[in-house]
């Protein structure tokens, strides 16, 4: 069965069901994924309202070592990232989102990316919040990447892709975690 509706109309049904059946939940799961074991450089992010909770995921990053990265996004809606220490005083609220403060780093070689999705079917296409700067982010990098969402959000369903959107390699929820 094909997705009929298109992007804008998928992207307010998804922000629905999600905000409907909301539970905090841990991914630390995924720690144990080779390419996260043997990733140094691990871009993530700063989760917001609905979306899955990265705050210890994140934390656990950085206690086993790990450089992690977290995008700020510039004017023309591109990503750049900056090296992040987990302290909440080297974030600044920026709209809904926090991010990092502090120079970005441009020659960073990201060996994971962690990226929210509203949901992910099974070819990996991602359906992120609309703006495009994560497939922008994405098609430059040859980083393993991995989307985080709730139980229910991986979809037999083919979803809409468009020339510019970039796959994932994988996706998890609280329970598996699936490759592409």
């Amino acid at each position: 069965m094909v997705i009929r509706e298109n992007k804008s109309q998928l992207r307010n049904r998804f922000r629905q069901e999600r905000k409907e059946r909301f539970v905090e939940d841990s991914w630390n799961h995924i720690l144990t994924a080779t390419e996260m074991i043997l990733a140094t450089n691990i871009a993530t992010y700063i989760s917001y309202e609905f979306e899955p909770e990265t705050k210890d995921l994140n934390q656990a990053l950085i206690k086993s070592n790990k450089k992690v990265f977290l995008p700020r996004l510039l004017p023309n809606n591109d990503l750049e990232w900056v090296n992040w220490n987990g302290s909440q005083e080297s974030l600044s609220l920026n709209g809904k989102v926090w991010e990092p403060v502090g120079p970005a780093i441009s020659d960073v070689k990201l060996e994971v990316i962690i990226v929210p999705a509203l949901h992910v079917d099974r070819d990996g296409n991602r359906l992120g919040q609309g703006g495009g700067s994560y497939d922008r982010a994405l098609a430059s990098s040859n980083a393993w990447k991995i989307a985080l969402l709730h139980k229910g959000e991986i979809t037999n369903e083919p979803l809409p892709v468009e020339p510019h959107d970039q796959k994932v390699s994988a996706a998890a929820t609280p329970e598996i975690m699936v490759r592409f």
